[in-house]
């Protein structure tokens, strides 16, 4: 048997919806968050010593890591689905976005959740000036045009295919749901706005998908934190 060990609002979801496209039985084991520090609770810990979700459990042996998971379910239940025939062109780019997704794309995320929380956090009133302009510094001095750069390339990737590997989904488009969706969550009024009409059209698409849907049942709410 398989067992995700899933956490709230979390990138652990994909796990979920990864084996649901696939029709693998599995169970999942649900963590809340802390209510004050948003962290994972210290129960993960027994499960690995990061003590970070996911993490996943199939007959006895414990994996890590999202797209360390991912590799792992396909090669042990995919059956040829979801991932393209290796030394292929289609191949190349399926391992180039399976890297980007937490490489490129989330490390610039984080920081923006925590930037944004340096803004909001309790202080004294002389000193939110101060950290409204080391925040506004380090969106101008880096993270603006940094994650401009990152979803132009995705839109324009995304501009005659489907998905990000051509006409059929895989789990490169499965490990970067997150990325879109916490793009489109955390104060980016781009995909609303039109800037983007290509990535708001392939969330859109991915959120439709009755697998999708059905991890959700299985995971629980999922509200990406802002």
């Amino acid at each position: 048997m398989l067992t995700v060990h899933h956490l709230e609002n979390s990138r652990s979801q994909r796990i979920l919806w990864l084996l649901e496209e696939l029709g693998v039985s599995y169970e999942v084991k649900r963590y809340e968050r802390n209510k004050q520090t948003n962290l994972a609770p210290p129960e993960l810990m027994q499960v690995h010593p990061l003590g970070k979700s996911p993490v996943i459990d199939d007959n006895g042996k414990v994996f890590a890591e999202t797209g360390a998971m991912i590799e792992h379910i396909l090669d042990a239940h995919g059956r040829g689905k979801l991932r393209p025939a290796p030394g292929t062109p289609a191949y190349d780019q399926y391992r180039y976005w399976m890297y980007a997704a937490e490489g490129t794309y989330m490390p610039p995320l984080v920081f923006t959740l925590f930037v944004n929380r340096i803004e909001t956090a309790p202080m004294p009133f002389f000193a939110k000036p101060i950290a409204k302009k080391i925040a506004g510094s380090i969106r101008d001095g880096y993270l603006n045009h940094t994650m401009k750069a990152q979803y132009d390339f995705l839109e324009s990737t995304l501009e005659n295919t489907p998905w990000l590997v051509g006409d059929d989904i895989t789990a490169a488009d499965i490990i970067m749901s997150f990325p879109v969706e916490a793009f489109s969550a955390r104060g980016q009024d781009n995909l609303k706005g039109g800037e983007y009409p290509n990535i708001a059209a392939y969330l859109m698409r991915f959120q439709a998908r009755p697998a999708y849907a059905r991890a959700l049942e299985r995971g629980g709410p999922y509200a990406l934190m802002k």
